[in-house]
Order: structure tokens, then sequence, then C-alpha cells
């Protein structure tokens, strides 16, 4: 690899494109090294936990190295793309200058690692836990591949037995086990030893997984001599390939549906959900969505029973403020929200997301058409932003339109209320005192009980009920 002067060479680090979020799968790399990019040009698309996102890079070069492939979980900070910016692109189209032999060696990825900086010992391995003579013998691709084979750093001293105690020299000499700061944080929190770790990330990188793997491995196989012998237990992290796969699928849970399950978990065991029903007609409702339908002012806009379905909720907020509130657990404080920020589930391809419409509370309901529209599009696009999917105060969720009747809908953390939407079918129901067919539909509203009581709630389902079975009421009610 080319010598360079740490100025001259960029490391682009996984940015936070989203408040908070801890790491980011790459989707897909737009560039390779040797090419040349510029200021604002997209290198890469990366999967966050909560949507898609392409990375634009912040400087002119050419890119020196990728230091992930493609499918791979990066925390955010980790440099991704190393390039070659000012005297240093010159340089990085010109051919190698060190030694070909030491090329393919480990140490030259080592600026993979946040601070870390570029190492300059010709060893990168941790060190052997018995004679220093042939723990230097040994070369940095054997003890690699080593450690691949399962027999870890240790085997060269199996028979040695001060052999546990040599492992906290590794951090005296400079030479420690390759792992990233919050793997190195887990580690320390479950007690294990990196040095013991088998890593499995690129070019000899502990991670998290590695770690789960060493605490779930049995306790001989760290403390008995690693022979080929009692090698066979390293295989046990991989017991996942042994299920049949003509009769099984395995999908890893990352991305969106990791987050999605995550959040689930936290909202259903922490607030306290109540779920109240009830059956409506909206025969007048799916009528004047046809007539708008041949109104110009709505030309060109999403105009469907979820736009009237979304006015309603936001009259009954109106008509009930507090329902448009959030439990603010450190402070033991409810606060009620003076606007509303809309959620919309929607199902993607890469899971279950909640995109919300900013302030849905002042748009009209042509506005309101648009902005369903374009939410709509831009999710079925996997094009959704982590900023559209925070800071939501209530949602909607159409299972309707699956054939569902209705649900008792999770709570979206952090709001207070969620209304599942049922599908609308024709149905027997006693109109005028008549039993006739009409269009009925079942609505669904979940609520956190901590800071809405059963009357609140009722009063605002009975809100959405009649102005859906009234749509009239739009107008004197908002």
């Amino acid at each position: 690899m080319t010598t360079m002067t740490d100025s001259s060479v960029r490391e682009f680090k996984m940015p936070d494109v989203g408040e908070g979020l801890t790491e980011a799968e790459i989707l897909k790399w737009y560039v390779q090294p040797g090419d040349t990019v510029t200021d604002g040009q997209v290198v890469c698309e990366v999967e966050t936990a909560k949507a898609a996102v392409e990375l634009p890079i912040p400087y002119d070069g050419v890119v020196r190295e990728l230091h992930f492939p493609e499918g791979t979980t990066v925390d955010v900070g980790t440099s991704i793309i190393a390039v070659a910016v000012g005297d240093g692109a010159a340089a990085a189209e010109e051919p190698v200058q060190e030694a070909v032999p030491e090329e393919p060696k480990p140490e030259g990825r080592q600026p993979v690692l946040v601070g870390y900086g570029v190492a300059t010992s010709s060893t990168k391995r941790r060190p052997r836990k018995g004679a220093e003579a042939p723990a230097a013998a040994q070369t940095p691709s054997a003890a690699i591949q080593a450690e691949l084979n399962g027999h870890g750093p240790a085997a060269p001293a199996a028979p040695a037995a001060p052999a546990a105690p040599a492992a906290p020299a590794a951090p005296v000499t400079g030479d420690r086990p390759l792992a990233k700061p919050p793997v190195r944080k887990l580690a320390k929190d479950l007690g294990v030893d990196l040095a013991t770790v088998v890593p499995s990330g690129p070019d000899g990188i502990i991670t998290r997984e590695d770690v789960h793997a060493a605490v779930a491995a049995p306790e001989p196989a760290q403390t008995a001599a690693p022979r080929s012998e009692p090698a066979a237990p390293a295989p046990s992290p991989s017991a996942p390939t042994s299920y049949d796969t003509a009769r099984e699928t395995r999908i890893p849970v990352k991305g969106v549906r990791k987050a999605t399950a995550a959040a689930m978990v936290g909202s259903a065991f922490t607030a306290p959900h109540v779920t109240e029903f009830v059956t409506v007609d909206v025969t007048r409702t799916m009528k004047l969505v046809e007539e708008l339908k041949q109104d110009k002012e709505y030309t060109g806009l999403r105009v469907n029973p979820l736009l009237l379905i979304a006015k309603a909720l936001l009259v009954a907020i109106k008509r009930n403020p507090d329902i448009n509130a959030s439990w603010d657990e450190a402070a033991q404080e409810i606060v009620v929200k003076h606007y509303v920020n809309l959620g919309i589930a929607a199902a993607t391809p890469r899971g279950l997301i909640v995109p919300n419409i900013k302030d849905a509370h002042a748009q009209t309901l042509p506005q309101l058409a648009g902005s369903l529209g374009e939410l709509v599009s831009t999710a079925r696009e996997g094009k959704t932003s982590p900023a559209a999917m925070q800071g939501g105060t209530v949602t909607i969720t159409n299972v309707g339109v699956f054939g569902v009747d209705t649900g008792t809908p999770i709570l979206n953390p952090g709001e207070s209320a969620i209304l599942a939407v049922g599908a609308i079918k024709l149905q027997p129901w006693v109109h005028k005192g008549k039993v006739k067919p009409r269009q009925v539909t079942t609505l669904a509203l979940s609520f956190d009980h901590r800071l809405v009581d059963g009357e609140l709630g009722s009063k605002v389902l009975a809100d959405v009920a009649a102005v859906l079975e009234q749509p009239k009421r739009l107008i004197s009610w908002a």
C-alpha cells in the first residue's frame, strides 16, 4: 500500500444519520479503490435502524481503501473509507512503494479501527503465551489462520502452566487484540479477556458476536490446553448452521426489523396498554371520498378513506388535547404537546416504519392529502429519512388494507395513543329503523394508561367515530 503522510489521507467515519443511532449496515458501495470522488458525491448506501440512507463524501480525492465489504454492520464513528486528498491523491495513483511481500500483511489495514492510527509494529496479533522465540517466528498470517482454525493465540504454549497469567501482559507490550471501543466495553462488562477471544471480523477484528460466543463457550475450552483433540468444541458458536436448510430459512435480525422489535418490546413492557373498540357506519365518509376525488382541488392528490380518518383523529385531538402527550419517566412529568406530528405506519420491504407528518394539526384537508401521498410514496421507495420518523405524537395503523377487521396495536415508543383502522365492508346495519347494507368498519384505540384514563380514551375514540359517521362534523368541530 502506498505510504503517505497522515495529512494526505482522510478517513471518512460512519456518521450518526439519525438521533441516537449507534450502528449502520453497509448496503452498497458506489465507488472502488482508485476511483476519483468529489465533495458531495454519494459513495455508499447504508441502512440504519430507521431507514436506508445515502452517504456523500465531504471532500475531493481518490479512494484509497474501503475498510468494510457490503453487508457489514459498522459502529457509528468507525472509519469506513480512506480517501487520498491533495498531494496524497496523486500519490495514491503511483505504484506501490513498499516491498511487495508486505502488502498482504494485516497491518496494512490497521487504519480500520478508530483511534489506533497506522501502527508500525511488524506483528499485529496478540502475543503468544509461551516462549517469545516461537511467537516471534510465527508470521501474522499464520497467527490469523491459527485463530480461525480454533487453536487460539495460546496454542504454541499449551503445555506451559503460567499461560493464563501471561494474558495481562498484552496491553503492556502495545500489541493488544483488535476491537472497537464499544466491543471492549462489552467484553469488560461481561468479564471476558479479549486475548482469549477468537476474532471473526475483517483482518482479525473482534466483534460483539465473538465476545458473546466466548461467554457461551464451555469453560474448559479456555483453561485446557488447546490441542487438536479439544479443538472440537470451537465450532459450537456456529451451531445454527446445523438446521435443515430445506425445511427452515433463517433471516438475520438487523436494521429496521431489529429496531422495530426492540422498540415494540420496550413499549409493550413499559407503557400499560389499554385498547378500546368501536364499530361505526362510515357510508357517508365513503361517499365523501368519492366526491373529493372528482373535486378539481384534489386533482393529483391521494384521496382515500385514510385521509378522512386522519382528519377525524386530528379533530378529536383538538377537542381532547390531553390525549396528545408523552410520559417523561426521568422527570416524572406528563408532557402535553401543542402540536400533532401524525405518524402513519407503513409496511416496506425493509420492515414496518412509522414516518410522521410534521404539524399535521395545522394542515388543511388538501395539504394533508398531499402530505399523505408524499409520505406513502417515499416509504415505498425506501427513501424515508430518519428525521421523518422522529418526533411523532400519535399514530394511525391501517390494518384494513390486509382485510383484517381490527387489532390491538402497540404504542409507538414515546407516544400516548395509536389508532388501528379495520377493513371497511358492506354489512347489515340498522339505519333509520331498518336493516340495510352499509359500509362498516371497526376502530381500535390503544393508549398509555399512565397518562390517559378510560374517560379520555373513550371520548377520543367516540369523537373519531362520530366524525366518520357524520363527516359534516369536520366543518362544525374543526
